[in-house]
Parts: structure tokens; C-alpha cells; sequence
């Protein structure tokens, strides 16, 4: 077996400075990805322009709803227009607001029973990352984002099921939201 060669210390502390500077890049990207200030904003007109990301009326995060079960689940509380996404030790991984569609699930216990990458809302919207849990009035029910960022109001006197949320919440619901994932809603 072949005796493997000594690196120069010259090698050596290049690889040192390279993974410096790896480490260095990760936790700026989680700094960047950490929580950020968000400002209050009312829900917004059909004329808000797709770059513009409006928030929805936020205060400082509320706790998972105590009547919202246990376990691995997706929390959506009607009355707060709020997700969480808890983990199996029944600690709030993510919590984000909400803009609901006109009609709204019953309060009760679900399970994610259809994935879509994307279509086209019943608003006309491209949305992505569609989590499907149940449906009333014959309106499916779903969390979803547009693929544009934008949640514009839906045009008077349709009716529907999606709840949007912005993008990047969006995403991480979509990867929390596997097919069998319980989905608990509470008023």
C-alpha cells in the first residue's frame, strides 16, 4: 500500500484559508436568511405590480394555537390568517401570515392528499408549490404562492380555496408538506 504523500505547509494552510472562508459564506447566508423586520401593511389592490411584495398585517409571532394538537403538522389559524409549521417535539419550525382565499376549510384535522408543482389558480394566477388538504363547496382547498410573488384580491364574487403566502414561505411549506402530512385548522 502506497504511503500517502506529505502536503507543503504551503497546501496546508491554503486549505485552511478555504475552508475559512466556506464557513464564512454559510453563516452569512443564514444571517441573510434569518428573521427579518416586517412592517404592517393592508391586504393588497389588484394594482399592486408584481415586484412588490405587500405585507400582510404581522405583530410579533403568536405561540402554536394550544388547540391545534400534537406532533409533526401544518398549523392554519383562520382568525390570525397564520401558518406554522411544527415539528415532531411540537416546536414551531417556521410561522408566516397568510392572505385566504373567499372560502375557507372548516376548523378541524387534515392531511395533505395532493401535490402540485404548478398551474394556474382559479384567480387566473400562476401559482407553484400547491398543498392540497381538503375541499368545501366543491372549491379545493390549498396552500400556494404566485409564481409572480403577488396576491392580488380575487376578482369580486369568485370563489377561492387558495392561501396564498409569500414565495419564500411558499417553498419551505412545499418541502414541510409531503403527501400524509397533518393539517390542523383552527378558528
Amino acid at each position: 500500500m502506497p504511503v500517502p504523500a506529505r502536503l507543503p505547509s504551503w497546501a496546508w494552510v491554503t486549505g485552511l484559508t478555504t475552508g475559512a472562508i466556506a464557513v464564512v459564506v454559510v453563516l452569512t447566508v443564514q444571517a441573510d436568511q434569518g428573521a427579518k423586520p416586517t412592517a404592517t401593511a393592508t391586504r393588497p389592490s389588484p394594482s399592486v405590480s408584481a415586484g412588490v411584495h405587500p405585507t400582510p398585517k404581522t405583530s410579533e409571532p403568536a405561540a402554536v394555537p394550544d388547540d391545534s394538537g400534537t406532533g409533526r403538522r401544518i398549523v392554519y389559524s383562520l382568525g390570525q390568517k397564520r401558518v406554522w409549521l411544527v415539528d415532531a417535539s411540537d416546536a414551531a419550525r417556521r410561522t408566516f401570515a397568510v392572505w385566504p382565499g373567499t372560502v375557507s376549510p372548516d376548523p378541524g384535522s387534515y392531511s395533505v392528499s395532493l401535490r402540485r408543482d404548478a398551474t394556474t389558480g382559479s384567480d387566473g394566477v400562476q401559482i407553484e408549490h400547491i398543498v392540497y388538504f381538503t375541499a368545501k363547496s366543491g372549491v379545493s382547498i390549498a396552500f400556494s404562492n404566485a409564481v409572480d410573488g403577488s396576491s392580488p384580491p380575487p376578482a369580486s364574487g369568485t370563489r377561492t380555496g387558495g392561501i396564498r403566502m409569500r414565495t419564500a414561505d411558499g417553498a419551505v411549506l412545499w418541502k414541510f408538506g409531503e403527501t400524509g402530512t397533518t393539517v390542523v385548522v383552527v378558528e
